[in-house]
């Protein structure tokens, strides 16, 4: 797999890229700003672009704007948003416009190279991985603080691991419960989110991300 990294921090980008090589991740590009994470990725094509939501020179959303303008020119490109902040106006568009082939993970709760690595590898395969505290962020943007009301406790910890592309067998073994109490869950989260059955499990995250598009704006 190979991807470039987008962060106006040298130091996290040159640590990171060391890090993602170590696993065998080819590195093709380290960049600090959007215009070279435009030239990048036109230039080496990677399978996904790691991307900093802020970026010179206003440090606001600038990459996450990249983003959205990389994925209209590269519709194939894996497009992970790895930052320390949450911006839902872009994150939001990608979504709706988008979903497959994304990511949004907070630095901070990326705890070891395994995990972004499975998240990379699930992105660049078509999936959507999401941190959960993004999911809540976007479901507020939406006014979907009333249905999300309905659920239990429990439904919404499934949902923000659903959410995360984990499998029924890895989230009953993260909360310690059988599988059929996980196919449960799932069940009556979405009907209680009025959401229409899925054919296929790993779409999952898709399917919550169609209820959103259904929201006003």
């Amino acid at each position: 797999m190979q991807v470039v990294i987008a962060d106006d921090s040298s130091l996290w980008r040159e640590g990171l890229a060391r890090l993602l090589d170590e696993v065998g991740v080819v590195c093709r590009a380290l960049v600090g700003d959007a215009a070279e994470l435009a030239r990048a990725v036109e230039e080496y094509r990677p399978d996904v672009a790691l991307i900093d939501v802020r970026m010179p020179p206003d440090y606001s959303h600038e990459g996450a704007e990249a983003a959205l303008a990389l994925r209209a020119r590269h519709p194939d490109l894996g497009i992970m948003l790895l930052s320390q902040t949450i911006e839902v106006r872009f994150a939001s568009t990608l979504l709706e416009q988008h979903p497959q082939r994304f990511g949004y993970l907070l630095k901070d709760r990326v705890l070891d190279v395994s995990t972004l690595v499975g998240a990379l590898r699930t992105v660049a395969s078509g999936g959507t991985v999401l941190d959960p505290d993004v999911v809540r962020r976007l479901l507020d943007q939406r006014g979907t603080g009333q249905r999300l009301s309905h659920l239990s406790p429990r439904e919404i910890d499934v949902l923000a691991l659903v959410a995360e592309g984990r499998s029924n067998a890895a989230i009953a073994r993260h909360l310690s419960l059988t599988d059929k109490t996980i196919e449960r869950h799932i069940s009556n989260l979405f009907t209680k989110l009025d959401l229409l059955p899925e054919a296929n499990d790993h779409r999952r995250v898709l399917a919550v991300l169609t209820w959103l598009r259904r929201q006003p704006h």
